[in-house]
């Protein structure tokens, strides 16, 4: 506590502090709270996920605002409900020795008129995400007219999720003389823009370097056919029998898939992601903190709530289209001092995007191999050794050693340990026997090929024809026949948008576009010069021009529909036996990956 109070926090916070535990403040939050405690200033401050950001501000504001006033001083936009509630919860609890504080949480998917009965009532500090924010200061149901204190938090992630235009809206219903404090993990031009645009020569402070990644967490890459990703994820699961994870995807839809695949297959799993209920999403994240489930399959939007400490893998299924949001993914582990890995199984067309992302969190990745059968058997042999080494003896069973013994007398002792172990060790035996190398084998020096080998296409059509790059991703692919990985860096202008595929299936895109029409619209492709290196595309290189064609060929309009049919991942339906368990803390099977999954036995 003595640090603490060296950085000028008050009596009463102090004890609040005391009783969270909190020793040692961390590097951010010595660095902020003097400043933001000595002065009013805008402040830029760039830390990574699970740094103590939230105390950061937290602190600082509930020491400036005036807890006799009903009068809202304080508003902290931040990107998602999950995050939302858990600052508003770390805020209360900041707070837990001022009598008189009202901290809100604003956000959509329970009742606004709830809400608004609370705001009513007088409340200092207001956390909110932009959307529902927005809707309240529209409906008059808000005035922050009078607020001193602004925090952006996770200000990268909401500029990704599209809130810019929420939050310049939101802004300009506050006083301009207010202070503003931008706290992100990282700096990407956007941020930059927004940092411009609403503050006032900023104190910037940066933690380790901008968008650097944790020391504490290891990264490791697995090269692996598109078709055996989701077996490859089984295996590496097998070989970490002790594993709690955050599995991230791209989409919604492969989020629901992988997970109910885990589940089927025996694991504990569950899906998190913006298509379930606040109380699904609630339930999940409950069961995840309480270890019912080992594998949480999420979006990066969903992810954005989760305060686990002791996640030990990251896994990423799916590598991010926007490279800087790995910096997030990966900071999910390697949290409050303890070490933590961030795994990636890529295709040969993503991994090229290792050496850009090493580029950005300055930290090397280490080629790994995904374990063979015999090698996870092992694992799994030795790992069961332990369990039963480190189990307590429950002396209630002795009344039952006697018919025990009688029915095992004719066993000797290593027989005995033979039959133990054979329980597990035959299953995964058997199951693994016959089971495929999943690498890619002399392959990995694809991860040194330049962008070369790849093309990038300009296409006449974008955001005004309905599509971002999710849904334009789907439709290329669909119509191209080609693997989920096979069109990449795809970036969705106004009007145009851009996309790369290998250099081998550049005939295939450049036929297929030849008199191809979208509902009755003319759709041209060209070469760009531009291999996509940088955000963008670079619109202004193009090069080759493939133009206008018009008459013959098929009308092939109207038919964007049906390219955004869903495809599901490939799997062998059979590289790991189910383990028809029931959930650990109740009678119930849970249906659905919404809600966890089957009981994954321990082994």
């Amino acid at each position: 506590m003595t640090a603490f109070k060296a950085l000028g926090l008050e009596e009463n916070l102090l004890k609040a502090i005391t009783d969270m535990g909190f020793e040692t403040p961390s590097e951010v939050q010595e660095k902020a709270i003097p400043i933001l405690l000595d002065r009013e200033t805008d402040m830029v401050a760039l830390a990574q996920t699970g740094t103590g950001k939230t105390a950061a501000f937290g602190f600082p504001m509930l020491q400036k605002i005036d807890v006799k006033s009903r009068t809202t001083q304080g508003l902290i936009l931040s990107p998602t409900r999950e995050l939302c509630l858990q600052i508003t919860n770390e805020m209360i609890a900041y707070g837990k020795y001022m009598p008189g504080l009202n901290v809100t949480a604003i956000y959509g998917g329970a009742s606004i008129t709830d809400q608004a009965r609370q705001i009513k009532r007088g409340a200092q500090v207001i956390v909110a995400t932009p959307g529902r924010m927005k809707d309240m200061i529209g409906r008059g149901l808000i005035d922050i007219s009078k607020i001193e204190y602004c925090v952006l938090d996770e200000a990268d992630e909401m500029l990704n999720m599209g809130f810019y235009d929420d939050i310049v809206e939101i802004l300009s219903h506050s006083p301009k003389d207010k202070s503003t404090w931008l706290f992100s993990a990282t700096m990407p031009k956007e941020v930059s823009t927004i940092a411009k645009k609403f503050m006032h020569a900023p104190v910037e402070i940066t933690v380790g370097s901008k968008n650097k990644g944790s020391d504490q967490v290891t990264h490791e890459y697995y090269l692996v056919n598109a078709r055996d990703r989701y077996n490859a994820l089984k295996r590496l699961a097998d070989a970490n029998p002790d594993i709690f994870s955050v599995i991230f995807c791209r989409t919604k839809r492969d989020t629901q898939k992988v997970a109910e695949q885990l589940i089927e297959d025996g694991y504990n799993a569950a899906a998190l992601h913006g298509d379930l209920s606040q109380s699904q999403r609630d339930l999940v994240m409950k069961s995840f903190r309480n270890r019912q489930i080992q594998m949480l399959v999420a979006t990066d939007v969903a992810a954005r709530g989760i305060d686990v400490d002791d996640i030990t893998h990251v896994i990423n299924y799916q590598l991010p289209d926007e490279i800087e949001i790995y910096t997030h993914r990966s900071g999910r582990t390697g949290r409050a001092g303890k070490t933590g890995i961030s795994m990636v199984i890529v295709s040969k067309s993503e991994v090229r995007k290792i050496r850009t992302i090493e580029k950005i969190i300055q930290k090397q990745f280490v080629a790994k191999e995904i374990p063979s059968g015999m090698e996870i058997c092992e694992v799994q042999l030795f790992h069961l050794a332990n369990t039963i080494k480190d189990t307590k003896i429950n002396n209630e069973i002795d009344a039952y050693l006697p018919k025990i013994n009688e029915v095992l007398a004719d066993f000797t002792k290593e027989e005995l340990i033979k039959k133990v172990f054979s329980v597990e060790f035959t299953r995964f035996f058997n199951y693994y026997k016959k089971s495929k190398d999943l690498n890619i084998s002399g392959d990995r020096s694809y991860a040194e090929s330049e962008d070369k080998d790849t093309v990038r296409y300009f296409l006449n059509i974008g955001e005004k024809d309905d599509f971002d790059w999710m849904s334009l991703k789907d439709f290329l692919r669909d119509l191209l026949q080609l693997g989920k990985d096979d069109v990449y860096k795809v970036d969705v202008k106004d009007s145009f948008s851009f996309f790369n595929t290998d250099a081998a299936h550049q005939e295939l895109v450049m036929g297929i576009f030849k008199d191809f029409k979208l509902e009755g619209r003319q759709v041209n492709v060209e070469i760009s010069q531009d291999t996509g290196r940088s955000k963008g595309g670079g619109g202004r290189d193009r090069g080759k021009r493939r133009g206008s064609r018009s008459g013959g060929g098929d009308d092939r309009g109207g038919r964007q529909g049906d390219f955004k049919k869903r495809r599901g991942a490939s799997s062998d339906g059979g590289d790991r036996p189910r383990f028809k368990g029931k959930s650990r803390r109740t009678n119930e099977r849970p249906q659905s990956a919404g809600t966890g999954g089957r009981r994954r036995r321990k082994v």
